[in-house]
């Protein structure tokens, strides 16, 4: 008997229903190229990174456009230069999300940030200068004047200039600065004190009153409380006008914001006397109440320049005293030029002195 053999069967290959034409391979690759496409990519990732960036650069670069309702401008201005501490911050975060188009954002604010205040970082201060100059709010609470002079005697300064004398005080800057400097005037809460002579010395309205009240007061009802001053200051080089200015405070109100009325227009009012000052040189020290890159004072920078901008080491921040976060104490000149300028150590006040050599 014979046994066929048994039939061998062939199992039919399995095909991918879209196999015949090579679709599905296709499919297969179209579905790895969404996958691809749907992950968050480096030009993907951080998108609010690189639009705070891009704010912040904005911010810096507009900043004289930003409206002063409620002193918002003048805020922004004051503290502009810190602004930058927000760059290494979006830095950091764009580093940990791995965001490419963060890292370029972040190009704007550090090129704007760079543009102003760049200049600033390195000390360009040279040596020499004809004259020192020095200015310092001497604080109305200051617990040791006497030792407030002895600092101000010790930084060499020829012309010092005073502001916030107050009438019991004023007696103790007198005798303590008396033997390094013959020549003096004060003039209400604001003083300046001379190796040199001094002449026509008068004080200069700045509008502490305003209104018709303010107007019809007399001179001498105003002399107490008179916060600026003008003299002339003879030296070897010609004569030199010195205007010695405390502007009014500022104040950040619940209700109004950062109120700067009052020091705003002192500066419209200090800016008018020194472009009407017939002589071409004109230092002015003062406790401004501002910085430079305030609005406030475009009046004033348009016509003179600051020592520590030209040749000061750093910022130059003065206040407060004990962590100074601005420089709101100045020494601006026109006609002279500005040789080196330095913030002198804490005394007793708030505000922080400054110096500055010049010369012709």
């Amino acid at each position: 008997m014979t046994r066929n053999p048994p039939s061998v069967r062939t199992a039919a290959p399995r095909t991918h229903p879209f196999s015949q034409d090579g679709s599905g391979v296709r499919w297969a690759g179209l579905r790895r190229v969404f996958r691809a496409c749907s992950r968050p990519g480096p030009w993907k990732r951080g998108p609010v990174l690189a639009v705070l960036a891009l704010l912040l650069g904005l911010l810096m670069l507009l900043h004289a456009q930003i409206t002063d309702h409620g002193g918002l401008g003048s805020l922004v201005e004051t503290f502009l230069p810190w602004f930058g501490l927000f760059v290494p911050v979006l830095v950091a975060g764009a580093l940990w999300r791995r965001s490419a188009s963060a890292v370029v954002a972040l190009l704007l604010p550090v090129t704007v940030w760079l543009s102003l205040f760049g200049g600033l970082l390195g000390d360009r201060s040279g040596s020499g200068g004809d004259l020192v100059v020095a200015g310092h709010n001497v604080g109305a609470d200051n617990p040791d004047p006497v030792g407030t002079a002895r600092e101000l005697v010790a930084s060499g300064a020829d012309v010092l200039g005073l502001e916030e004398i107050t009438p019991g005080a004023r007696p103790v800057y007198e005798r303590a600065l008396a033997k390094a400097y013959p020549y003096h005037s004060v003039l209400g809460t604001v003083g300046l004190w001379s190796r040199l002579p001094l002449s026509e010395v008068r004080p200069v309205d700045t509008e502490m009153d305003a209104g018709p009240l303010g107007d019809s007061k007399p001179a001498a009802a105003k002399l107490p409380y008179n916060r600026a001053l003008r003299a002339t200051v003879a030296t070897d080089r010609g004569p030199l006008a010195v205007y010695v200015a405390h502007l009014g405070s500022v104040r950040v109100m619940p209700r109004s914001g950062f109120w700067t009325d009052s020091r705003d227009r002192n500066a419209k009012a200090l800016a008018k006397a020194v472009a009407a000052e017939p002589n071409g040189r004109v230092v002015l020290l003062g406790d401004l109440n501002g910085t430079t890159d305030d609005r406030a004072f475009a009046g004033l920078t348009s016509r003179l320049r600051s020592v520590q901008e030209v040749a000061g080491d750093g910022f130059g921040f003065t206040w407060p005293a004990t962590f100074p976060v601005a420089r709101i104490d100045q020494i601006l000149v026109r006609g002279v030029e500005p040789e080196s300028s330095w913030v002198l150590r804490p005394t007793g006040s708030d505000h922080r002195p400054v110096a500055a050599g010049i010369s012709w």
